[in-house]
């Protein structure tokens, strides 16, 4: 996939601006959807947040009053009414990944916020495209080895 067929909108909030290498997101996003041999032209727009954003996320589209690290919101389809024309990228939808989990999550499992950045971009991105960890044991081997895979290929592996 060529780097001028994809889209990326990062937002950080203004408290983690400093914090976020946003770069790593690009390449994340870039990396995952060459891996999935996904055809572009696509956009994506990810939202780098609080635990209190995404607590308020996840109580109202999933129904769950507590933080959550990464959430991903998939476009519905193209038969929406909405007029797109027809050079438009393809959107896939929307992530949200709470900074604060970022930290907590990369102290707790012993490696770099750059790496527990990339694995939540990943993860959400996966979500996207349609894999789901919570279909049972062979989905979540599968969704690990792909997120792994990817993280390889990025320089960020659990080894490294």
């Amino acid at each position: 996939m060529d780097d001028t067929e994809i889209l990326v909108d990062v937002q950080v909030v203004p408290q983690y601006a400093g914090s976020v290498d946003v770069a790593l997101v690009e390449r994340a996003v870039e990396q995952t959807l060459r891996a999935e041999q996904v055809a572009g032209p696509v956009e994506i727009s990810i939202l780098i947040t609080d635990d209190a954003e995404l607590q308020r996320l996840n109580q109202t589209y999933r129904g769950v009053d507590a933080p959550t690290d990464v959430l991903s919101f998939a476009e519905a389809d193209d038969s929406s009414s909405f007029v797109r024309p027809p050079d438009a990228p393809r959107y896939l939808g929307d992530i949200a990944v709470s900074w604060d989990r970022v930290v907590a999550q990369a102290v707790e499992y012993g490696h770099s916020r750059e790496r527990e950045l990339a694995f939540l971009v990943v993860h959400g991105i996966l979500h996207l495209l349609g894999y789901d960890h919570e279909r049972g044991p062979v989905d979540e081997a599968s969704m690990r080895a792909r997120e792994e895979a990817i993280l390889g290929a990025l320089g960020l592996s659990r080894e490294g």
